[in-house]
């Protein structure tokens, strides 16, 4: 797989507090795999690298608004994530209660999505782009291969991938910018995650190895 800043883009998901931050409602089962993977940070110098060498950065958030409560039926991860607020909003037309709450972004990840530059798209509802309007966002830049990063590993970023492939997108996805949940009788999110990737994925670069990728292919 090429890198071009002309057609390769990058798509972080989910890029917020309730996953990333220690005070988020989903730190307690993701903490340790952010912590270890120095994730935040590794997503921070991708956000630099995209802005400085002229790749457009894309975000596709979670968010579940009071309606969203109305659902009849949910998977494990969604019935937790709903019952303990997580990605909360109070509404789809307010902004209410928005800044600094679980559901706004990583503070040090502000610069870079709210430079009128990023484009964000609208939220997936449950893990994958099939909700949202990513990929028409993707397709109307000529955007043909995708550099993948955020949260949560096994989920959002998995179900992402796997769309995207289908959708005829070459993926690099950077395996120390995600990390997944651990979970005492579910298992090791991101030990899952990193499995299936290499099946799948195009290539499963490191930071290191993505942001040399991305210097060469600036300009290009």
């Amino acid at each position: 797989m090429g890198i071009s800043a002309k057609d390769t883009g990058v798509v972080f998901i989910d890029p917020q507090n309730d996953v990333l931050s220690p005070t988020g409602r989903a730190w307690g089962a993701v903490g340790a795999s952010v912590t270890e993977n120095r994730t935040v940070e590794n997503m921070e110098r991708i956000f630099k690298a995209a802005k400085e060498r002229g790749y457009e950065v894309f975000i596709s958030p979670h968010y579940f608004y009071p309606p969203d409560k109305g659902w009849k039926f949910n998977g494990p991860l969604e019935t937790d994530e709903i019952r303990g607020g997580v990605f909360e909003r109070s509404g789809q037309l307010t902004l209410e209660g928005f800044k600094n709450s679980g559901a706004d972004w990583v503070e040090r990840f502000k610069p870079y999505i709210e430079d009128g530059k990023t484009v964000i798209s609208s939220p997936h509802k449950v893990f994958g782009p099939q909700t949202n309007d990513l990929v028409l966002q993707l397709r109307k830049r000529g955007i043909s291969r995708i550099i993948l990063g955020g949260m949560l590993a096994n989920m959002c970023v998995e179900s992402h991938l796997r769309e995207f492939l289908e959708q005829g997108f070459e993926i690099a996805v950077v395996k120390d910018a995600v990390a997944g949940p651990r979970h005492p009788e579910w298992g090791d999110g991101y030990q899952a995650a990193i499995i299936n990737y290499r099946f799948l994925a195009h290539m499963v670069p490191s930071t290191d190895e993505v942001l040399e990728l991305m210097r060469r292919g600036a300009g290009q």
